[in-house]
C-alpha cells in the first residue's frame, strides 16, 4: 500500500501541479515511433460517462461512437496504428457548448480562456497540427469515421492543405456528385449510395483480402472506387459541389454477395493504392483495442478529478503508462530494437 501521503501527493500531481502535457506526449509519440513501425494515425471519439455535472467538460450530450445521448465528457483521441497496435498519443477534449457560457463551471474547472467549444474537425486538424510542426512526427495517413458528422468537406480540406493523406468513413446519405469530365459515364449527383449503385453498373468490382490485425482472421470482400466531389450544405433545396476541391475518391467494402456496400469512404490517395484502402481503413481496430486497453488495465475511464488541467494530465499519463508497457512487451521478443534509446 502506498499509504495516504503517498496517495496526497499523486493526487497533487495530477490534479494541480502545473506540468505541461505537450512535453510528456511528445516524448511519448516519439520514442513509440521511433521503436514501431506507424501506418496511419487514427481518430476516435472517446466517452467519458460521468455522474453529476461539475466535471470540466460533462454535459447530456449525443455520442455518435455510442448512437445515444448520455450525460458524459466527449474526447478526441489520436493514435498511432501499426506494427505496435494501436497507441493513444494526443488527445482534445471537446467542450460542449454550454461550457462556453457558464462562467461558474468554467472558473471552477479552471478552465482557460482560449479553450472554447469548437466543431469536432478543428479539433482533429489542431491535433494533427501538434503532431506534425511541433513534434515533428513523420505524416502518415488520417482515419476517421466521420458518418454522425454534419460537416465533412472542413476535415478533408484542412488535411488537404496540409499535404495530408486520409482516408474518412462517411454516411450513406453524403451528398456526393461526379467530377467532369469521368470517361463515358453520365453525370451523377446524389448520396455515395448512389453514386456507388450507379458506378457498380458500368463498372467491375475488384477483389481484395487483408488479415485483421487483432483476431488474425483473414477477410475477403470487394472495393469499388471513383472519383468523387463532396456537395456542399442545401441551398434552396438543392446540394451544389464545393468549389475547388482536391482529387478525391469514393471507396466502398463490397462484400461478396450482398446487394449494396457495407461502408463508403472519400480519401485523397493515389489512384494506384486504392487497392489497399480496405486494409488501411480496417487499422482503426488497432486503434479500439488500444483504447480499450487503456480503460480496463490503465484506468482512463477512472479520473475523479473536475479540473481541466487534471483531465488532460490523467489521459496523458494512462498513454504513456500504456506505451511503457508496450515497449516493455516488445522488448522481449526483439531486445536489440527495442531497448536502444531511452525510456519513455
Amino acid at each position: 500500500m502506498l499509504g495516504r501521503p503517498a496517495v496526497q501527493q499523486l493526487q497533487q500531481f495530477v490534479h494541480q501541479s502545473p506540468w505541461d502535457c505537450g512535453p510528456v506526449r511528445r516524448r511519448t509519440a516519439l520514442r513509440l515511433a521511433d521503436a514501431f513501425e506507424t501506418e496511419a494515425w487514427s481518430v476516435d471519439e472517446v466517452v467519458f460517462v460521468k455522474n453529476g455535472d461539475r466535471s470540466v467538460g460533462v454535459a447530456r450530450q449525443y455520442a455518435p461512437s455510442q448512437e445515444r445521448t448520455v450525460n458524459c465528457q466527449l474526447a478526441c483521441a489520436v493514435s498511432l496504428v501499426g506494427a505496435g497496435g494501436g497507441l493513444p498519443v494526443n488527445w482534445r477534449l471537446l467542450l460542449p457548448p454550454r461550457w462556453d457560457r457558464d462562467e461558474r463551471l468554467r472558473e471552477a474547472a479552471h478552465v482557460p480562456a482560449h479553450e472554447q467549444s469548437r466543431p469536432r474537425w478543428q479539433s482533429v486538424l489542431e491535433a494533427v497540427d501538434e503532431m506534425t510542426e511541433e513534434w515533428l512526427l513523420d505524416p502518415r495517413p488520417v482515419l476517421a469515421d466521420w458518418r454522425h458528422e454534419t460537416e465533412t468537406e472542413p476535415l478533408l480540406h484542412g488535411l488537404e492543405a496540409r499535404g495530408l493523406g486520409y482516408l474518412v468513413q462517411v454516411s450513406p446519405r453524403t451528398a456526393v456528385t461526379m467530377p467532369r469530365p469521368h470517361s463515358a459515364l453520365p453525370a451523377v449527383r446524389g448520396t455515395v449510395t448512389d453514386l456507388a449503385a450507379h458506378v457498380a453498373r458500368r463498372s467491375e468490382r475488384t477483389p481484395v483480402s487483408w488479415q485483421d490485425r487483432v483476431t488474425e482472421r483473414r477477410y475477403r470482400s470487394q472495393f469499388l472506387s471513383t472519383p468523387a466531389l463532396l456537395c456542399a450544405a442545401p441551398t434552396g433545396g438543392r446540394a451544389v459541389p464545393a468549389h475547388r476541391q482536391s482529387p478525391r475518391h469514393l471507396v466502398t467494402d463490397w462484400p461478396f454477395g450482398r446487394p449494396e456496400p457495407r461502408a463508403y469512404w472519400l480519401t485523397n490517395l493515389p489512384a494506384r493504392r486504392l487497392a489497399e484502402a480496405l486494409p488501411l481503413a480496417q487499422l482503426r481496430s488497432l486503434a479500439d483495442t488500444g483504447l480499450r486497453r487503456l480503460h480496463e488495465d490503465f484506468g482512463l475511464g477512472d479520473f475523479e478529478g473536475r479540473s481541466f488541467r487534471g483531465w488532460h494530465h490523467h489521459v496523458t499519463l494512462a498513454s504513456a503508462a500504456l506505451g511503457y508497457a508496450t515497449l516493455r512487451q516488445a522488448a522481449v521478443r526483439r531486445p536489440e530494437r527495442v531497448l536502444s534509446g531511452s525510456a519513455v
